[in-house]
């Protein structure tokens, strides 16, 4: 197969945004799927699988590059966003990403103008 590995988050984004944009002006399924494989040099049936992922979902949000950052929590800390990461069924950066995301709007939402 072309390529033989995986997406990353940023092309897996990209590619079911692509099949969102045929879908929407209303390619039919099967010819979507061979502008797809052609367009992205994938198989038909991946490319089935990014437009079955954009017709349950729609478009997604193409994430930004990562990087690591490394924090020092306290234990009880740690082990309550462990689990709550596990119960939700995401990742504990994702758990972190949205943590900070919010703390940091509010942040700078209630911060006094100069």
């Amino acid at each position: 197969m072309p390529g033989d590995r995986r997406a990353s988050a940023a092309e897996h984004a990209s590619h079911v945004n692509a099949a969102a944009s045929l879908l929407e002006a209303g390619v039919p399924a099967a010819e979507a799927a061979r502008v797809l494989a052609g367009r992205l040099a994938c198989s038909q049936r991946q490319a089935r699988r990014y437009l079955a992922s954009a017709a349950e979902s729609g478009r997604v949000e193409v994430p930004g590059e990562g990087t690591v950052f490394t924090v020092r929590l306290p234990v009880r800390l740690a082990a309550a966003v462990r689990e709550h990461a596990r119960t939700s069924g995401r990742t504990i950066s994702s758990v972190a990403v949205q943590a900070l995301e919010e703390f940091l709007s509010r942040a700078y939402r209630d911060r006094p103008s100069r």
